[in-house]
């Protein structure tokens, strides 16, 4: 199994997460995305999506992050990235999907360097675009959170979903670009949680072996 990846993408620090959950060995192949490596010949016969991450495994070429966790949760599914019943998997998804679709492609490097490059917009401008569309989406993260009963330790229940392994990595991006979490107590504590756990800590960017 090799996971195509890059220590500070979003989407490859999600599918690392899930990868140590379910304690899955893997080989890593670094590509360097501020350097372009991502849109060379090479890794766009692989991907043509020329995005992160990939993960090749039996000839299979797998991308977009939640369809390799999704696809990791069908052939390994111990320990479970879902909950067994029907409206708590939708719920899990729903939270995913909050994170990977409505909050980060807002704020990913192509929007950021069209909005700097393209469009002639400041750094200040380019990080307020930022604070701003992080703002919206962890405030409806924060009340879809509080909609769960009873709680849990983690975005759904008492163990490690889907959900968290998106989360943690928002949640890093957030504190890059210095933005004020204090309005999200929910999410900070499930994030506080969840970096309790190795499987979290080994998968966070300063930890990945091509860190600059």
């Amino acid at each position: 199994m090799k996971l195509h990846t890059y220590f500070r993408s979003s989407a490859a620090f999600r599918v690392r997460i899930a990868l140590n959950l379910k304690g899955l060995a893997y080989e890593a192949a670094f590509v360097h995305l501020p350097k372009g490596e991502h849109r060379q010949p090479a890794y766009g016969t692989l991907n043509p999506q020329a995005l992160l991450p990939a993960l090749e495994e039996g000839g299979h070429v797998l991308t977009q992050s939640l369809a390799i966790i999704e696809y990791l949760e069908e052939t390994r599914p111990q320990p479970p990235l879902l909950p067994e019943d029907a409206p708590g998997r939708a719920r899990v998804r729903s939270l995913s999907l909050l994170i990977a679709c409505e909050i980060h492609p807002l704020n990913n490097t192509r929007v950021l360097q069209h909005l700097k490059h393209a469009l002639g917009r400041t750094e200040e401008q380019v990080n307020a675009w930022y604070r701003h569309w992080i703002a919206d989406g962890l405030a409806r993260l924060e009340a879809q959170l509080a909609r769960a009963p009873g709680g849990g330790r983690y975005c759904h229940g008492d163990s490690p979903t889907m959900a968290d392994c998106c989360l943690v990595p928002q949640i890093f991006n957030a504190q890059r670009y210095r933005c004020d979490t204090s309005p999200y107590p929910l999410a900070m504590r499930v994030f506080a949680e969840c970096m309790r756990l190795d499987a979290f800590e080994r998968a966070q960017p300063s930890r990945q072996p091509d860190k600059e």
